[in-house]
């Protein structure tokens, strides 16, 4: 059996009230604490492990994805502040992220299945999309544009909406104190030509699930990045906007690693919390290459 250890009733009554804290703090250790009551039974309790209490649990979705992948590997890599998990569609995708216990298998379209992925969490960052697809035969030497479709069951309805929707849902359900969301721009342009792209009107829809998420209660972050770049991050000054206005300048493109890096900045500050922005930087080797999140998030006045 293990050691006991003898405390207080008065620390006892303290410490069984830390579950109320938060939900990152039902991991325990097999260690038990008792004190003597005037009728000599014992008060037990697993004591919380002492590096839960400083840690948040964090799912991203789309974890598979090419930026949910790098949200995952940095919670990760952050494991003294987070305990990551990641939430994937089939088992190949969560065998190329590593395989990991913390990543689980579901449908977004399925409330119930993303219940085991979400129980228990603080914040849920939300990097789903649908994917358009070429179709075959187009032969780029013979001009023209290719064509695009979405696979059954998979368009940006089912998917940006329904799909995002049923998350929302999920975590309001689970008590869940944050949800970082990430869009794009352009939608405030309905005839953006990404809606256009197997007739999906992806930015419509998604917009429809950043507003239903700002409607929530929830507390929020939506990011609305411009075009995604496979590049470094973290060398660059990042530009936050609103209501698609980069999309008008030179600088609307952005890297992946650092739209990752602004997910999970925003876990960190309040000033972050119920803002909704464009996100953009500048290029490479112009300006100073932004540190100071808290400081780009306090730019930032608009809630949707």
């Amino acid at each position: 059996m293990a050691a006991m250890t003898r405390v207080s009733p008065y620390q006892c009554h303290k410490l069984s009230r830390l579950p109320e804290l938060s939900s990152s703090l039902v991991k325990t250790t097999s260690s038990f604490v008792s004190f003597p009551q005037k009728n000599k039974k014992f008060c037990r309790f697993s004591v919380l492990a002492m590096a839960d209490l400083n840690t948040s649990t964090v799912l991203v979705t789309g974890a598979g994805g090419r930026t949910g992948s790098i949200v995952y590997k940095k919670l990760k890599e952050r494991s003294e502040n987070y305990t990551a998990r990641g939430l994937v569609r089939t088992e190949e995708s969560k065998q190329k992220i590593g395989g990991a216990d913390d990543v689980y298998i579901g449908d977004i379209r399925n409330t119930e299945s993303l219940v085991p992925a979400i129980q228990g969490i603080d914040a849920l960052v939300i990097l789903t999309s649908a994917v358009p697809k070429m179709k075959p035969g187009f032969d780029p030497t013979k001009g023209g544009r290719p064509e695009f479709y979405f696979e059954d069951g998979a368009n940006p309805e089912q998917v940006d909406w329904i799909g995002q929707k049923n998350q929302i849902d999920a975590a309001k359900a689970a008590g869940v104190k944050q949800i970082v969301l990430v869009g794009s721009m352009g939608g405030t342009n309905p005839n953006h030509p990404l809606n256009s792209l197997g007739n999906g009107n992806i930015l419509i829809w998604k917009r429809k699930a950043e507003q239903y998420l700002a409607d929530s209660g929830i507390p929020y972050t939506i990011i609305r990045a411009g075009g995604l770049q496979d590049k470094e991050g973290g060398i660059r000054e990042l530009l936050v906007g609103k209501d698609d206005e980069l999309l008008e300048t030179e600088t609307k493109t952005v890297a992946r690693a650092d739209v990752a890096e602004v997910c999970i900045q925003a876990l960190q500050y309040e000033e972050a919390k119920f803002k909704a922005f464009d996100l953009a930087s500048k290029p490479e080797g112009t300006g100073t290459p932004t540190k100071d999140f808290k400081t780009l998030f306090a730019q930032i006045a608009t809630r949707f």
